[in-house]
């Protein structure tokens, strides 16, 4: 069966994570969902929703695709080195990685940008540039493994291209 991973924590955007997990199930995907803890978290709007897993309890090998919403979410995933691990073996693995608005973030954190094109909201550009990014103001980006987008109005564009990195 197709698998596909979703971080979560708190003050996740909603937009960003529901529009992909529901996604993936249209597209006959498992969606597993893991978090520093395995617990509800409430999103920027206030709705909640649950980390199946930690993140220390996945194996990469079970899955096809790693996406991590924006939000501000990414501020604290970031901060977990056991998620930083699993972005890098990820990325090692040649497994797509979606990442919306923020999520740019983790991926700096993880050291993996470097020489990477992407796209993400403008606010944290610098942060991509500086670590290696190739920055573009697009509605979709993909290069390297990621598929990148800036913002929720993106989400369409988001999904059929990283669905289409898993049809290769």
């Amino acid at each position: 069966m197709k698998k596909a991973l979703i971080f979560l924590d708190s003050l996740f955007d909603e937009k960003e994570f529901i529009y992909p997990y529901y996604r993936f199930q249209e597209a006959g995907y498992h969606v597993d969902v893991a978090g520093h803890e395995a617990v509800e978290y409430k999103g920027k709007s206030g709705l909640k929703a649950k980390a199946d897993m930690i993140y220390s309890m996945v194996n990469v090998a079970d899955y096809d695709t790693l996406v991590i919403p924006g939000g501000y979410a990414p501020d604290r995933i970031r901060r977990d080195p056991a998620a930083l691990e699993l972005v890098r073996t990820f990325r090692q693995a040649g497994k797509p990685i979606g990442m919306i608005c923020h999520a740019g973030w983790v991926a700096v954190s993880a050291g993996v940008l470097k020489g990477v094109r992407l796209t993400s909201t403008t606010a944290i550009k610098d942060d991509l540039v500086n670590a290696g990014a190739v920055w573009e103001d697009s509605e979709v980006v993909v290069d390297g493994g990621f598929v990148t987008s800036r913002a929720p109005a993106d989400l369409p564009a988001f999904m059929r291209e990283l669905l289409r990195q898993l049809e290769k």
